[in-house]
């Protein structure tokens, strides 16, 4: 059975922008694609485990290209478990709002557990080399305001951090939906925009 892993990354529950959009992706989803089963990491309700000491080493003796062994494969169980979650889908649906101009803490940090060398990249003769391959992702986001073109698009650190990340790793067939602007030009504008990018979403479920 294929898996669809649902990242969501918003605290907000029904109350969420974010994931008004993301619903009416995941219905026409489940409609197209009734056969897969759908995982949801709700960042927020997850323990992720922190990045001591201990796990740094880790990550700094497998960029070495050194097995883990002992206290170091200990620490290093919890990140394992996350990224093999994370290797376990065939798609991805990330759901994240504009926090600051960038992503929301919880994003940042599942990245920085799940993006480790011989997981998820390795380096090689000709480079980095991204082991996520033929995969394909939608990120929906919500913004305050439009950063759709400039000046505000200088202020988008959301996007480019995101598709450098995750284009990294080698999920190259990336689709960003972004809903914005919700609150800068009032309740009517933000209701409109929301209705437009609910349809797009389905769009890109359809053909997903």
């Amino acid at each position: 059975m294929k898996k669809l892993l649902h990242i969501v990354a918003t605290p907000r529950g029904e109350e969420s922008r974010t994931l008004q959009v993301s619903h009416a992706f995941l219905g026409a989803f489940r409609a197209r694609h009734p056969a897969w089963a759908i995982d949801e990491l709700d960042l927020f309700k997850e323990d992720l485990p922190p990045l001591t000491v201990e796990r740094v080493d880790g990550k700094y003796a497998l960029l070495s290209g050194k097995e883990l062994s002992g206290p170091f494969k200990e620490a290093w169980e919890a990140i394992v478990r996350h990224i093999e979650r994370f290797l376990a889908a065939d798609g991805y649906l990330v759901s994240v709002p504009m926090w600051n101009f960038g992503v929301p803490y919880v994003l940042k940090h599942y990245l920085d557990i799940i993006v480790q060398p011989k997981y998820l990249f390795r380096y090689t003769a000709s480079g980095v080399e991204g082991l996520v391959k033929d995969r394909k992702m939608v990120i929906v986001t919500s913004r305050g305001g439009d950063y759709s073109a400039a000046p505000a698009s200088a202020m988008d650190f959301q996007a480019p951090y995101l598709k450098a990340a995750f284009n990294f790793v080698g999920i190259t067939d990336l689709a960003f939906l972004n809903c914005q602007p919700m609150d800068a030009m009032g309740a009517p504008v933000r209701d409109q925009k929301i209705a437009a990018a609910c349809e797009t979403a389905q769009d890109l479920a359809r053909n997903f």
